[in-house]
């Protein structure tokens, strides 16, 4: 790679990682998916329960814990023991950032720079790339790690398709392979079996359409097995051999045949229609096209189909060479759009859908997208395309660079607990009980600003314990007559969050360095009154 082609792909990184960093804690964490594994996060970097931590004392984790130590690993680099909203979405960022390179990488490899630089733009310029990029989730991790695991697949597939046995191996790249086994492995850690069997079905589909059904026997190799079966159920024997089966039942059956037969919720099946068509337009609207004419490339570009499998300049330039469609490109590009339907088809089928479920395609499409801009018009038109398709990158990253932060801040604006939790811990102190009542929600958002548990309770108000209780302003004005031994210390009232704050009984704060709960009610009713 040369001094230019480098210059040039660290460019749209820079552009890629501000627009994954630039206020990425502007926006409070006021989604309920966000909050819990925020939660999660804070009971592993804040306390120190790496392998098993639970939500509110009892809820144990809903993912894979990849995504988790990730965050804890970043955190400890920097010295930091406090998680806020920007270092929980930091682990998504970088690997939102990283994962652009790898494809730009394999895409200068393959076809040249042209296509590294519309690549990287192509992710940049997707709203949901980046969107997710700025999210406290465990679904970039699971994106980075499928699309690892294509790429080493491609690194490791033998050139000549009817090679098997012994000189399949010896032509194949080993390395690559175990490459290839470790990251469906850490697929598996960041969200469960999906991340293996999607990558691992549109492989085994690419091998057969492709005629290489003998090498399928060749990638069975013990070392690579032994290697990705270990990292994949290594967090999961450690719940079962430490009794965790909570753990084991949330993953396995909750979490993952649960949301695919439907006891979480179904949804329609067309429901993905508009996400696959909408989610980054126009973008979103060109990639099925695109995906469409790699599968059929051997038959739109038969008559220049060779197998060159060095299409690149020697400068590093961005010509690309029609003879290598039949080559490495056209191998990548037809295991991609292959991952691309198998995926939207995969979810499509699930009964419980979410939006972000397709994110994994977007590395994947970005490259398509470069590979058809670059070889499918005619000729003459290929400068025009390309240039048409990088200024109409161009405009959706400004649009990414100013929406999706501004948006982050809009939309938790009226919905945060953020205000209410501080207010909460200037009354209750660290060693006073503290409940949840009568919330009808997921109370992550809350604990996550609380940083600290708060049981739920149920049943009758009157009976719960001696402590402090937060409860919906609605459900005490509804409770406030037959709960008589209560007395409301806090009202908090910010947009769309009315809570109150009860007491009952004494404060069970005990040490010296705090003041009573009664005389900090005090001081903070006196100076809310002036």
């Amino acid at each position: 790679m040369t001094l230019k082609s480098a210059a040039a792909i660290a460019a749209i990184v820079l552009v890629i990682s501000v627009l994954t960093l630039h206020r990425l804690g502007a926006g409070d964490v006021c989604t309920g998916n966000e909050a819990v594994e925020g939660v999660f996060v804070q009971q592993m970097v804040e306390h120190g329960q790496l392998m098993f931590p639970v939500e509110n004392g009892n809820v144990p984790m809903y993912k894979p814990p990849l995504f988790h130590w990730t965050a804890v690993a970043i955190d400890r680099l920097a010295g930091v023991r406090k998680v806020t909203a920007a270092n929980l979405r930091l682990p998504s960022a970088l690997y939102a950032i990283a994962g652009a390179v790898l494809i730009m990488i394999f895409a200068y490899e393959i076809l040249g720079l042209d296509a590294a630089v519309l690549a990287g733009l192509a992710l940049a310029g997707s709203y949901q790339y980046i969107s997710q990029g700025r999210f406290g989730r465990v679904d970039m991790t699971l994106c980075f790690f499928e699309t690892l695991s294509l790429l080493a697949f491609l690194r490791w597939l033998p050139r000549d398709a009817t090679l098997s046995g012994r000189e399949a191996r010896f032509a194949s790249n080993l390395p690559a392979l175990y490459s290839l086994a470790a990251a469906l492995g850490l697929g598996v850690l960041a969200k469960g079996p999906v991340g293996a069997i999607l990558p691992g079905a549109s492989i085994v589909i690419f091998m057969v359409a492709e005629r290489r059904g003998r090498q399928i026997l060749t990638m069975l190799d013990p070392g690579a097995i032994i290697v990705g079966g270990a990292i994949a159920s290594s967090w999961y024997l450690a719940c079962y051999f430490g009794g965790r089966f909570a753990f084991l039942n949330r993953q396995l059956d909750t979490e993952n045949v649960g949301r695919f037969v439907g006891s979480l919720g179904a949804m329609a099946p067309w429901y993905y229609l508009k996400p696959v068509l909408l989610n980054s337009a126009p973008l979103s609207l060109l990639v099925p096209v695109a995906a469409v004419y790699a599968l059929l490339s051997p038959i739109v570009t038969s008559s220049s189909a060779t197998t060159d499998p060095n299409p690149a300049s020697p400068d590093g330039g961005g010509r690309v060479a029609e003879s290598d469609v039949g080559g490495v490109a056209r191998s990548a590009v037809r295991l991609f759009a292959i991952f691309y339907f198998a995926t939207v088809i995969f979810f499509s089928v699930a009964a419980y859908k979410r939006r972000s479920y397709l994110l994994p395609v977007w590395p994947a499409a970005a490259l398509i997208l470069a590979w058809w801009v670059l070889t499918i018009p005619p000729p003459a038109y290929r400068r025009a395309a390309k240039w048409t398709f990088a200024a109409l990158c161009a405009g959706l990253v400004v649009f990414n660079f100013i929406y999706i932060p501004r948006s982050e801040v809009r939309t938790c604006r009226d919905d945060s607990f953020r205000p209410a939790a501080a207010e909460i811990a200037r009354v209750v102190a660290p060693a006073d009980p503290l409940y949840l009542y009568g919330f009808q929600e997921e109370a992550a958002p809350l604990l996550f600003y609380l940083d600290r548990d708060a049981p739920i309770l149920d049943g009758r108000l009157d009976d719960a314990p001696p402590g402090f209780i937060i409860l919906p302003a609605q459900v005490w004005k509804k409770h406030e007559s037959e709960a008589l031994d209560f007395e409301p210390v806090l009202t908090s009232d910010h947009g769309n969050r009315q809570l109150v704050l009860i007491k009952r009984g004494k404060s069970y704060a005990s040490s010296p360095l705090h003041f009573s709960a009664d005389r900090i009610t005090a001081l903070y009713l006196s100076q809310s009154t002036m």
